[in-house]
Protein backbone atom coordinates (compact mmCIF):
# COMPACT_ATOMS: atom_id res chain seq x y z
CA UNK A 1 0.00 0.00 0.00
CA UNK A 2 1.54 3.44 -0.66
CA UNK A 3 0.43 6.47 1.09
CA UNK A 4 -0.18 9.74 -0.84
CA UNK A 5 -1.57 12.89 -0.14
CA UNK A 6 -4.01 13.45 -2.91
CA UNK A 7 -5.73 11.78 -6.29
CA UNK A 8 -6.43 13.67 -9.29
CA UNK A 9 -9.20 12.40 -11.24
CA UNK A 10 -9.06 13.52 -14.80
CA UNK A 11 -6.41 15.17 -17.25
CA UNK A 12 -8.03 18.41 -18.62
CA UNK A 13 -6.80 22.30 -17.43
CA UNK A 14 -8.63 21.95 -13.87
CA UNK A 15 -6.29 18.26 -13.63
CA UNK A 16 -3.29 19.90 -14.70
CA UNK A 17 -3.39 23.11 -13.00
CA UNK A 18 -4.50 21.50 -9.18
CA UNK A 19 -1.50 18.95 -9.96
CA UNK A 20 0.94 22.25 -10.49
CA UNK A 21 -0.04 23.70 -7.22
CA UNK A 22 0.71 20.05 -5.86
CA UNK A 23 4.29 20.60 -7.01
CA UNK A 24 4.61 23.72 -5.29
CA UNK A 25 3.65 22.68 -2.20
CA UNK A 26 5.79 19.34 -2.63
CA UNK A 27 2.82 17.18 -1.95
CA UNK A 28 2.32 13.89 -2.91
CA UNK A 29 -0.04 12.83 -6.06
CA UNK A 30 -1.42 10.14 -8.63
CA UNK A 31 -2.96 11.62 -11.78
CA UNK A 32 -5.74 8.72 -13.05
CA UNK A 33 -6.36 9.61 -16.98
CA UNK A 34 -7.32 7.36 -19.24
CA UNK A 35 -5.83 9.35 -22.50
CA UNK A 36 -8.93 10.08 -24.11
CA UNK A 37 -9.25 14.02 -25.47
CA UNK A 38 -11.49 16.33 -23.82
CA UNK A 39 -12.68 19.07 -24.12
CA UNK A 40 -9.79 20.75 -22.73
CA UNK A 41 -7.21 19.15 -25.12
CA UNK A 42 -8.98 20.34 -28.36
CA UNK A 43 -9.66 23.55 -27.17
CA UNK A 44 -8.38 26.76 -28.89
CA UNK A 45 -6.47 28.07 -25.96
CA UNK A 46 -7.48 31.55 -26.00
CA UNK A 47 -6.47 33.67 -23.51
CA UNK A 48 -8.78 36.22 -23.87
CA UNK A 49 -10.30 38.93 -20.86
CA UNK A 50 -12.64 40.15 -23.50
CA UNK A 51 -16.66 39.00 -24.34
CA UNK A 52 -16.20 39.88 -27.56
CA UNK A 53 -19.96 39.92 -28.51
CA UNK A 54 -20.66 42.40 -26.09
CA UNK A 55 -17.61 43.90 -25.72
CA UNK A 56 -17.43 43.43 -21.97
CA UNK A 57 -14.85 41.95 -19.38
CA UNK A 58 -15.59 39.51 -16.88
CA UNK A 59 -15.31 38.68 -12.97
CA UNK A 60 -11.43 38.71 -12.07
CA UNK A 61 -10.25 38.97 -15.37
CA UNK A 62 -7.51 41.28 -14.73
CA UNK A 63 -6.18 38.72 -11.74
CA UNK A 64 -6.74 35.67 -13.94
CA UNK A 65 -4.58 37.41 -16.87
CA UNK A 66 -1.81 37.99 -14.33
CA UNK A 67 -1.66 34.64 -12.58
CA UNK A 68 -1.65 32.70 -15.67
CA UNK A 69 1.27 33.97 -16.34
CA UNK A 70 2.88 33.48 -13.21
CA UNK A 71 1.93 30.26 -13.40
CA UNK A 72 3.40 29.00 -17.22
CA UNK A 73 6.09 30.75 -15.61
CA UNK A 74 6.61 28.08 -12.89
CA UNK A 75 5.59 25.37 -15.04
CA UNK A 76 8.57 26.70 -17.31
CA UNK A 77 10.91 25.43 -14.84
CA UNK A 78 10.36 22.15 -15.00
CA UNK A 79 9.29 21.03 -18.64
CA UNK A 80 11.76 23.90 -20.20
CA UNK A 81 8.92 25.18 -22.47
CA UNK A 82 6.73 28.68 -21.91
CA UNK A 83 3.32 28.00 -23.55
CA UNK A 84 2.17 31.26 -24.19
CA UNK A 85 1.45 32.38 -27.62
CA UNK A 86 1.41 36.36 -27.57
CA UNK A 87 -0.58 36.71 -30.87
CA UNK A 88 -3.46 39.16 -29.92
CA UNK A 89 -7.11 38.45 -31.19
CA UNK A 90 -7.85 41.20 -33.79
CA UNK A 91 -12.17 41.16 -33.84
CA UNK A 92 -13.56 42.07 -36.88
CA UNK A 93 -16.14 44.42 -36.65
CA UNK A 94 -19.38 43.77 -38.89
CA UNK A 95 -20.41 47.30 -38.95
CA UNK A 96 -19.47 50.76 -38.41
CA UNK A 97 -21.57 50.57 -35.02
CA UNK A 98 -19.66 47.62 -33.88
CA UNK A 99 -16.76 49.99 -34.00
CA UNK A 100 -18.11 52.88 -32.27
CA UNK A 101 -19.12 51.23 -29.75
CA UNK A 102 -15.75 49.12 -29.40
CA UNK A 103 -14.43 52.84 -29.21
CA UNK A 104 -16.96 53.85 -26.46
CA UNK A 105 -15.91 51.38 -24.22
CA UNK A 106 -12.36 51.32 -24.65
CA UNK A 107 -12.49 54.31 -22.72
CA UNK A 108 -14.27 52.99 -19.98
CA UNK A 109 -13.11 51.92 -16.76
CA UNK A 110 -13.01 48.45 -16.63
CA UNK A 111 -12.05 48.02 -20.68
CA UNK A 112 -8.99 50.62 -21.01
CA UNK A 113 -6.54 48.14 -20.15
CA UNK A 114 -7.99 45.37 -22.63
CA UNK A 115 -9.48 47.12 -25.90
CA UNK A 116 -7.47 49.30 -28.02
CA UNK A 117 -8.29 52.36 -29.50
CA UNK A 118 -6.59 52.33 -32.83
CA UNK A 119 -8.25 50.20 -35.46
CA UNK A 120 -6.13 47.86 -37.60
CA UNK A 121 -6.99 46.47 -40.68
CA UNK A 122 -5.80 42.98 -41.46
CA UNK A 123 -3.97 41.62 -44.65
CA UNK A 124 -5.49 38.50 -46.10
CA UNK A 125 -9.15 38.79 -44.75
CA UNK A 126 -12.12 40.46 -44.96
CA UNK A 127 -12.40 43.28 -42.22
CA UNK A 128 -13.93 46.04 -44.54
CA UNK A 129 -14.27 48.16 -41.44
CA UNK A 130 -11.08 46.94 -39.84
CA UNK A 131 -10.54 45.21 -36.31
CA UNK A 132 -10.21 46.05 -32.99
CA UNK A 133 -6.97 44.56 -31.27
CA UNK A 134 -7.75 43.00 -27.53
CA UNK A 135 -4.86 43.66 -25.78
CA UNK A 136 -3.13 41.47 -22.52
CA UNK A 137 -4.76 38.01 -24.94
CA UNK A 138 -2.87 35.48 -26.44
CA UNK A 139 -3.09 31.67 -26.64
CA UNK A 140 -1.55 28.50 -25.08
CA UNK A 141 -0.17 26.58 -27.32
CA UNK A 142 -2.35 23.43 -26.31
CA UNK A 143 -0.78 20.27 -28.11
CA UNK A 144 2.60 20.95 -26.47
CA UNK A 145 0.80 21.80 -23.10
CA UNK A 146 -0.58 18.68 -22.31
CA UNK A 147 1.83 16.40 -24.00
CA UNK A 148 4.79 17.96 -22.20
CA UNK A 149 3.13 18.22 -18.52
CA UNK A 150 2.23 14.37 -19.06
CA UNK A 151 5.06 13.75 -20.05
CA UNK A 152 6.27 15.01 -16.75
CA UNK A 153 3.85 13.35 -14.94
CA UNK A 154 4.87 10.38 -16.13
CA UNK A 155 8.92 10.69 -15.84
CA UNK A 156 7.97 11.12 -12.27
CA UNK A 157 5.91 8.24 -11.83
CA UNK A 158 2.34 10.80 -10.90
CA UNK A 159 0.80 9.23 -13.97
CA UNK A 160 -2.00 6.35 -14.02
CA UNK A 161 -2.57 5.52 -17.63
CA UNK A 162 -6.28 3.80 -16.40
CA UNK A 163 -9.78 4.42 -16.48
CA UNK A 164 -10.77 5.51 -12.69
CA UNK A 165 -12.87 2.63 -11.56
CA UNK A 166 -15.97 5.16 -8.43
CA UNK A 167 -16.51 1.05 -7.15
CA UNK A 168 -13.22 0.30 -6.42
CA UNK A 169 -12.92 3.53 -3.71
CA UNK A 170 -12.91 2.55 0.09
CA UNK A 171 -14.86 5.07 1.15
CA UNK A 172 -14.14 4.50 5.54
CA UNK A 173 -10.58 3.49 4.88
CA UNK A 174 -9.40 6.01 2.11
CA UNK A 175 -8.01 3.27 -0.49
CA UNK A 176 -8.46 2.86 -4.29
CA UNK A 177 -6.39 -0.12 -5.47
CA UNK A 178 -3.23 0.18 -3.88
CA UNK A 179 -3.47 3.79 -2.61
CA UNK A 180 -4.02 5.27 0.65
CA UNK A 181 -5.06 8.76 -0.08
CA UNK A 182 -5.38 11.95 2.22
CA UNK A 183 -7.98 13.59 -0.29
CA UNK A 184 -9.27 12.76 -3.72
CA UNK A 185 -9.85 15.52 -6.35
CA UNK A 186 -13.07 15.51 -9.36
CA UNK A 187 -11.70 17.06 -12.12
CA UNK A 188 -13.81 14.96 -14.88
CA UNK A 189 -14.84 17.50 -16.75
CA UNK A 190 -18.92 16.27 -18.65
CA UNK A 191 -17.42 12.58 -16.89
CA UNK A 192 -18.66 13.80 -13.80
CA UNK A 193 -22.35 12.56 -14.75
CA UNK A 194 -21.18 8.82 -13.89
CA UNK A 195 -19.44 9.96 -10.79
CA UNK A 196 -21.58 8.22 -8.33
CA UNK A 197 -20.40 11.16 -5.55
CA UNK A 198 -20.87 14.55 -7.48
CA UNK A 199 -23.18 13.44 -10.35
CA UNK A 200 -25.96 16.06 -9.34
CA UNK A 201 -24.06 19.05 -9.78
CA UNK A 202 -25.72 21.78 -12.29
CA UNK A 203 -23.14 21.39 -15.39
CA UNK A 204 -24.60 21.33 -18.78
CA UNK A 205 -22.78 19.63 -22.03
CA UNK A 206 -22.09 22.55 -24.26
CA UNK A 207 -20.06 20.71 -27.89
CA UNK A 208 -17.94 22.41 -29.55
CA UNK A 209 -15.82 21.49 -32.94
CA UNK A 210 -13.06 22.90 -34.57
CA UNK A 211 -11.70 22.08 -38.33
CA UNK A 212 -8.02 22.50 -39.04
CA UNK A 213 -7.40 23.45 -42.80
CA UNK A 214 -5.42 24.27 -45.65
CA UNK A 215 -5.32 27.56 -46.80
CA UNK A 216 -4.63 28.56 -50.81
CA UNK A 217 -2.55 31.39 -49.32
CA UNK A 218 -1.20 31.93 -45.62
CA UNK A 219 -1.84 34.83 -43.85
CA UNK A 220 1.26 37.00 -43.19
CA UNK A 221 0.14 38.42 -40.57
CA UNK A 222 0.68 36.42 -36.91
CA UNK A 223 -2.52 36.98 -35.03
CA UNK A 224 -5.59 35.48 -33.81
CA UNK A 225 -8.68 36.68 -35.92
CA UNK A 226 -12.16 36.52 -34.56
CA UNK A 227 -15.57 37.37 -35.97
CA UNK A 228 -17.74 34.46 -35.74
CA UNK A 229 -15.23 32.41 -34.68
CA UNK A 230 -11.04 32.32 -34.18
CA UNK A 231 -8.81 31.31 -36.79
CA UNK A 232 -4.92 31.32 -36.25
CA UNK A 233 -2.22 29.85 -37.72
CA UNK A 234 -0.58 26.06 -36.16
CA UNK A 235 2.77 25.30 -36.77
CA UNK A 236 2.36 22.50 -39.26
CA UNK A 237 1.43 25.05 -42.11
CA UNK A 238 -2.40 24.36 -41.21
CA UNK A 239 -4.73 26.68 -39.28
CA UNK A 240 -7.02 26.35 -36.57
CA UNK A 241 -10.70 27.60 -37.45
CA UNK A 242 -13.38 27.39 -34.23
CA UNK A 243 -15.34 26.81 -32.24
CA UNK A 244 -18.74 25.93 -32.62
CA UNK A 245 -21.39 26.27 -29.43
CA UNK A 246 -24.06 23.14 -29.40
CA UNK A 247 -26.15 22.38 -26.41
CA UNK A 248 -28.94 20.70 -28.30
CA UNK A 249 -26.70 17.89 -30.56
CA UNK A 250 -25.04 15.90 -27.51
CA UNK A 251 -24.42 12.82 -29.56
CA UNK A 252 -20.20 11.46 -29.42
CA UNK A 253 -20.12 11.45 -32.96
CA UNK A 254 -18.81 14.72 -35.77
CA UNK A 255 -21.96 16.84 -36.67
CA UNK A 256 -21.96 17.90 -40.35
CA UNK A 257 -23.65 20.83 -39.86
CA UNK A 258 -21.22 22.19 -36.75
CA UNK A 259 -18.73 21.32 -39.96
CA UNK A 260 -20.86 23.33 -42.50
CA UNK A 261 -21.54 26.59 -40.19
CA UNK A 262 -18.04 25.99 -39.82
CA UNK A 263 -16.70 26.54 -43.53
CA UNK A 264 -19.47 29.13 -43.84
CA UNK A 265 -18.02 31.08 -41.25
CA UNK A 266 -14.49 30.91 -42.60
CA UNK A 267 -15.85 31.81 -46.20
CA UNK A 268 -17.43 34.96 -45.43
CA UNK A 269 -13.43 36.05 -43.74
CA UNK A 270 -11.44 34.24 -46.44
CA UNK A 271 -12.75 34.37 -49.88
CA UNK A 272 -10.10 32.18 -51.37
CA UNK A 273 -9.61 28.07 -50.99
CA UNK A 274 -8.93 26.00 -48.48
CA UNK A 275 -9.09 22.24 -47.58
CA UNK A 276 -10.41 21.02 -44.42
CA UNK A 277 -7.59 18.25 -42.98
CA UNK A 278 -9.05 17.36 -39.54
CA UNK A 279 -12.45 17.72 -37.61
CA UNK A 280 -12.47 17.71 -33.70
CA UNK A 281 -14.94 17.81 -31.08
CA UNK A 282 -15.43 18.36 -27.19
CA UNK A 283 -18.10 18.98 -24.58
CA UNK A 284 -17.18 21.95 -22.45
CA UNK A 285 -18.64 21.45 -18.81
CA UNK A 286 -20.57 24.82 -18.56
CA UNK A 287 -22.76 26.31 -15.69
CA UNK A 288 -25.68 28.25 -16.01
CA UNK A 289 -23.81 31.49 -13.70
CA UNK A 290 -21.00 30.76 -16.14
CA UNK A 291 -18.76 30.35 -13.43
CA UNK A 292 -16.88 26.83 -12.24
CA UNK A 293 -17.79 24.95 -9.46
CA UNK A 294 -15.19 23.86 -6.54
CA UNK A 295 -15.96 22.13 -3.25
CA UNK A 296 -16.46 19.19 -0.54
CA UNK A 297 -19.01 16.37 -0.80
CA UNK A 298 -21.40 17.09 2.15
CA UNK A 299 -20.89 13.40 3.34
CA UNK A 300 -17.16 11.87 2.61
CA UNK A 301 -15.43 14.94 3.86
CA UNK A 302 -12.13 14.42 1.79
CA UNK A 303 -13.74 14.27 -1.40
CA UNK A 304 -13.92 17.60 -3.73
CA UNK A 305 -14.68 18.50 -7.54
CA UNK A 306 -13.31 21.23 -9.33
CA UNK A 307 -15.75 21.45 -12.41
CA UNK A 308 -17.38 23.64 -15.00
CA UNK A 309 -14.91 25.42 -16.25
CA UNK A 310 -16.94 26.72 -19.58
CA UNK A 311 -15.25 28.23 -22.47
CA UNK A 312 -12.40 29.62 -20.52
CA UNK A 313 -10.69 26.53 -19.54
CA UNK A 314 -7.35 28.11 -19.04
CA UNK A 315 -7.98 31.15 -16.99
CA UNK A 316 -10.82 29.46 -14.98
CA UNK A 317 -8.75 25.96 -14.70
CA UNK A 318 -5.44 28.17 -13.28
CA UNK A 319 -6.53 30.70 -10.99
CA UNK A 320 -9.28 28.70 -9.08
CA UNK A 321 -6.76 25.74 -8.33
CA UNK A 322 -5.14 28.26 -6.00
CA UNK A 323 -8.45 28.50 -4.26
CA UNK A 324 -9.33 24.93 -4.03
CA UNK A 325 -5.93 23.78 -2.81
CA UNK A 326 -5.90 26.71 -0.17
CA UNK A 327 -9.84 25.52 1.02
CA UNK A 328 -8.77 21.83 1.40
CA UNK A 329 -5.09 22.38 3.33
CA UNK A 330 -5.85 25.39 4.79
CA UNK A 331 -9.64 26.07 5.69
CA UNK A 332 -9.53 29.23 3.75
CA UNK A 333 -13.12 29.55 2.66
CA UNK A 334 -13.81 29.35 -1.17
CA UNK A 335 -15.55 32.28 -2.86
CA UNK A 336 -19.05 32.23 -3.12
CA UNK A 337 -19.62 33.23 -6.35
CA UNK A 338 -17.30 29.46 -7.35
CA UNK A 339 -18.35 27.80 -4.08
CA UNK A 340 -20.52 24.34 -4.66
CA UNK A 341 -22.46 25.38 -1.13
CA UNK A 342 -23.92 28.26 -4.12
CA UNK A 343 -26.31 25.87 -5.09
CA UNK A 344 -27.48 23.94 -1.98
CA UNK A 345 -30.58 25.70 -1.74
CA UNK A 346 -31.30 24.45 -5.20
Amino acid sequence: MKNIDYIIVGDGYAALFFAHHLIKQEKSFKIFSEGKKGASQVSAGIVNPVVLKKFTTFWKAQEQIDYLKETISEIESYTGKNYIINQPIHRIFHDENEKKLWLKKSKTETLVDFLSPDFIPIDGVANTFDTGKVMQSSRLEVNAFFTDMMAFFDSKNDLVKERFDYSLINTSDKIYKGFQFKNIVFCEGMRVVENPFFKDIPVIPNKGHHIKVKLQNELNTKVTVKKKHFLFPLNDELYFYGGTYDRDQLHSKIDDSAVKQLMIGLSEIYSQNFEVKDVSFGFRPTVKDRRPILGRHPEFKDFYVFNGLGARGILNGCYFSKNLLEFIENNIPLPEEVSLERFNDK
